[in-house]
């Protein structure tokens, strides 16, 4: 989790550290978090175990106020209260 924070935050370049690369979504009715990843479909089986498709479904539950903190510190406290 805090991988992927560090990968939306821009703390890493999203096109160079993943294949596939990380997407957020254009849905405006977000329910969860203000940084919803898209769910790509997998053509292979291979590719359903790559990081990008495991964390997605997990990314997506967790609550707006801890995927916006600002600092990596703050969101792993943040994920260790939730």
């Amino acid at each position: 989790m805090i991988e992927t924070y560090k990968l939306l935050s821009g703390k890493y370049d999203i096109q160079v550290a993943l294949k596939p690369p990380l997407y957020l979504t254009d849905d405006y009715h977000r329910r969860w978090n203000s940084r919803k990843l898209l769910v790509q479909r997998c053509h292979y089986d291979l590719t359903k175990y790559f990081f990008s498709n495991l964390i997605i479904n997990i990314w997506n539950s967790l609550p707006d106020s801890l995927v916006m903190a600002d600092t990596v510190n703050q969101f792993k406290y943040r994920l260790d209260k939730y």
